[in-house]
C-alpha cells in the first residue's frame, strides 16, 4: 500500500496537539483532575472528528475515576490479531508534558487519522494510557497494566504492542546524547536518532519494528534489546504487556538521556522539534501498515 504524507502539514497538525495539552490544559494527573478530564475528552473529540467510537475503560484511584481510551480499526483478514499503539496521556506533577508525553498522544493521534477508513489484514487498536507517571508507575494502578491486564484476561491476540513514549526532542550536537553504562561504548553521542527498545523476549518485534522503521525512511534509528530490568529499557507503558507475557516495544527519543526539560516545568511545546518528529511519525505509520498488512 502506497501512503502520501505531507509531513510539513503533519509537523502543523503535531504542534497542535501538543501545544493544546502542554500548553492551553498543562499538567494532567490525578492531582490536576479537571485538566487530565479536559486531556481525555479532547482526544477522544479527535479521534472522533476522523469518525472513530471511542471506548472508554474507566477505573477508580484515590476515589476518582480516570480512563483508557481506545479506538479500532477492525481488519478485514485476521480482525482477531491486533496490533496496537499507545501513549499515556498523563504528565508528572509539576510538569506540563509538552514533550512527555504530549508528543507521544500527538504521533498516536495523527497515526489515526492518517489510518481511519482504512482496513488492513489485522486490526490496529489506538489506546491512549492514563497514570503512566509516578507514584502509579508499576504499579497495579498504572493505566497500562489495568489495560494490558484485560487484554489478557479476554485472552485478546496483541501480536505486537508499540508505546509512543517522549519522541520529540534531537540534536544534531556532537555529545547531546548520554546513556547509562554499558550503552555508551556501543551508541551515538549525537541525538539525533530515534530509538527502538524492548526486552529480551521482544527481540524480534524490536527487529521487525526497526527494519521496517528503516525501510521507509533514511532517519537515524538506533534498536536495543535488553533486559526489561535495565537502566531506562521499561520505562513506558511496554513493560505493562511485558508483565502480561505480550510482546511490546519503546518508540522513544530516549527523554533524559538526552532531554534537559525531562519531568520539569521547562517541558514546554517550544522545545519539540516538530519537522523532525513529523518525519519519525510519518515513517512509524507506515510501519504500522505494513505490519498489519502481512500477519
Amino acid at each position: 500500500m502506497v501512503m502520501y504524507i505531507d509531513e510539513v502539514l503533519l509537523g502543523r497538525r503535531l504542534e497542535r496537539h501538543v501545544r493544546m495539552l502542554a500548553e492551553e490544559i498543562g499538567e494532567r494527573n490525578l492531582w490536576r483532575y479537571r485538566e487530565l478530564q479536559k486531556s481525555s475528552d479532547y482526544i477522544a473529540g479527535v479521534w472522533e472528528a476522523s469518525n472513530y467510537r471511542t471506548e472508554r475503560q474507566a477505573f477508580h484511584v484515590k476515589g476518582k475515576e480516570v480512563h483508557n481510551l481506545a479506538v479500532q480499526l477492525t481488519g478485514k483478514g485476521r480482525a482477531d490479531q491486533i496490533l496496537l499503539i499507545g501513549a499515556h496521556y498523563d504528565s508528572v506533577r509539576g510538569c506540563p508534558g509538552a514533550n512527555d508525553n504530549g508528543t507521544g498522544v500527538a504521533a498516536m493521534l495523527e497515526m489515526a487519522r492518517l489510518l481511519a477508513g482504512i482496513r488492513l489484514h489485522c486490526s490496529v487498536r489506538f489506546v491512549a494510557f492514563v497514570n503512566e507517571e509516578p507514584p502509579f508507575f508499576q504499579t497495579r494502578q498504572m493505566g497500562s497494566w489495568v489495560y494490558a491486564s484485560r487484554c489478557r484476561l479476554r485472552r485478546e491476540h496483541i501480536i505486537g504492542m508499540l508505546s509512543l513514549e517522549t519522541i520529540g526532542y534531537y540534536s544534531d550536537m556532537p555529545g547531546s546524547q548520554r546513556y547509562p553504562i554499558p550503552f555508551a561504548l556501543l551508541y551515538p553521542d549525537t541525538a539525533n536518532f530515534i530509538g527502538i527498545v524492548g526486552n529480551l523476549d521482544s527481540k524480534n518485534l524490536v527487529n521487525r519494528v526497526t527494519e521496517t522503521f528503516r525501510r521507509h525512511s533514511d532517519f537515524p534509528s538506533e534498536s536495543l534489546s535488553a533486559p526489561g530490568w535495565m537502566t531506562g529499557v521499561g520505562w513506558s507503558d511496554q513493560w505493562a504487556f511485558w508483565k502480561e507475557g505480550y510482546k511490546a516495544v519503546m518508540v522513544t527519543d530516549t527523554a533524559l538521556f538526552r532531554y534537559g526539560a525531562y519531568h520539569t516545568p521547562q517541558d514546554t511545546p517550544e522545545k519539540v522539534v516538530y519537522h523532525k518528529m513529523a518525519r519519525v511519525v510519518s515513517a512509524m505509520t507506515r510501519v504500522v501498515v505494513e505490519m498489519a498488512s502481512s500477519v
